[in-house]
């Protein structure tokens, strides 16, 4: 009886353990696997912290990218240079319009481009290392955010009868003592430059950028100007279909080039594994306001369990343009995409680069389905030759 007892046991644990490497191996091959399809030289990745300058982060990090594709080497442009020009601007148009235009940290991609070409760029060296004035290694924009708006928001909205030419000047030294003061001459190996010489020796042609994006309620092959609040410069985007949208972004990884991509990555199907999807099963239970949401720090949304075997959502254009409209599309984060990847399906995959620093399972890249890339793209800045000859066409850029 014992014998039989002691037989039972060991077939039991041998049953438990086989049962084990079962469930562990049909985990392991239902995790998403990657394998690099295509991958463009990008620039080292960033940390933009605690800072809403994505904007400039991503928008910077595609410029470096275009200057490597074109042979001219590796460049480290100045985030901060970027946001102290655009912030002034942007407290400008806040005054001027008596508070009604928006005064934050976010920004647009066109927000770096008009920089270059009205002010010019630095090379990091030229500037005080981000966080150094302060006691940090990394942007924390924080307060000087805190002080920078309520400084704006006292003249803007302040009963003045008329505006003396120092607030600007106050606004400057607020800029100086966080982010640095602004150099008018530095110099690179050897030789001496301005910001708006040294933004001229890069040899870009910054006509050749465009912005491009894809919604119902603008005529397509137009340019319109999108309507969210960080586009306070009023820059206007290429309106595609959707198909022919998501045509541009994958023939430019496939000939070489990489873009500076807007989308919103506040959705369940956002993970934090690094992988952004969008499941059948979508939006999963709404946490907003909820205790779970104060200490899990999931900002309100499920997070999503990504699985090999998971379908994805077919992205149609009006199903943009609705979550758009309701407001469940929204203008998050500027990051670079830079490659084409697949997944152990055969599912294609854009692969991102992002300002977080080197976080996560991928250290500081994730990888964007292309439904969702298709389905929560705000807009793209691409060089315009990287858009394939008839669409251009129907543009006008050609």
């Amino acid at each position: 009886m014992k014998r039989h007892f002691l037989f039972a046991v060991a077939l039991s644990l041998l049953a438990g353990s086989a049962a084990a490497q079962g469930t562990a191996g049909d985990a392991k091959k239902d995790t998403l696997a990657f394998t690099t399809i295509k991958a463009n030289p990008i620039t080292s990745i960033k940390d933009q912290n605690q800072s809403g300058t994505c904007w400039c982060f991503s928008s910077l990090s595609f410029l470096e990218a275009e200057l490597l594709r074109e042979g001219k080497g590796e460049y480290d442009l100045c985030e901060s240079f970027v946001v102290y020009k655009t912030m002034i601007d942007r407290a400008e148009r806040a005054v001027r319009t008596h508070g009604d235009a928006s005064f934050s940290q976010g920004g647009s991609f066109y927000d770096v481009i008009y920089c270059l070409q009205h002010y010019g760029i630095v090379p990091q060296e030229a500037m005080a290392a981000p966080g150094s004035l302060y006691g940090d290694t990394l942007f924390n924009h924080n307060e000087l955010d805190a002080v920078a708006t309520a400084y704006v928001k006292a003249i803007a909205k302040g009963n003045h009868r008329k505006l003396t030419p120092c607030w600007k000047k106050g606004l400057e030294g607020i800029y100086d003592a966080y982010v640095g003061e602004l150099p008018t001459e530095f110099e690179v190996n050897g030789k001496k430059y301005t910001p708006k010489s040294y933004a001229e020796s890069l040899g870009l042609n910054l006509d050749d950028y465009v912005s491009l994006t894809s919604f119902t309620h603008y005529p397509f092959y137009t340019k319109f100007v999108i309507e969210v609040p960080d586009n306070w410069r009023w820059a206007e985007s290429y309106n595609l279909p959707l198909d022919e949208f998501m045509e541009v972004m994958d023939n430019a990884v496939r000939e070489g080039y990489t873009f500076a991509w807007g989308a919103d990555v506040s959705e369940p199907g956002f993970g934090r594994d690094g992988v952004a999807r969008v499941p059948l099963a979508a939006g999963g239970k709404d946490l907003t306001g909820s205790d779970a949401a104060r200490w899990t720090g999931t900002d309100g949304k499920a997070a999503a369990v990504v699985k090999a075997s998971d379908d994805e959502q077919t992205i149609t254009q009006e199903m943009r343009q609705e979550a758009y409209d309701n407001w469940q599309t929204t203008d998050d984060h500027g990051m670079v995409i830079y490659g084409l990847a697949k997944d152990q399906k055969g599912n294609e995959y854009f692969m991102v680069k992002n300002s977080w620093g080197k976080y996560g399972k991928y250290k500081g890249i994730f990888y964007a389905s292309k439904p969702y890339v298709a389905y929560k793209t705000m807009n793209i800045l691409i060089n315009k030759k990287a858009i394939p000859s008839k669409i251009a066409k129907k543009l006008g850029l050609k």
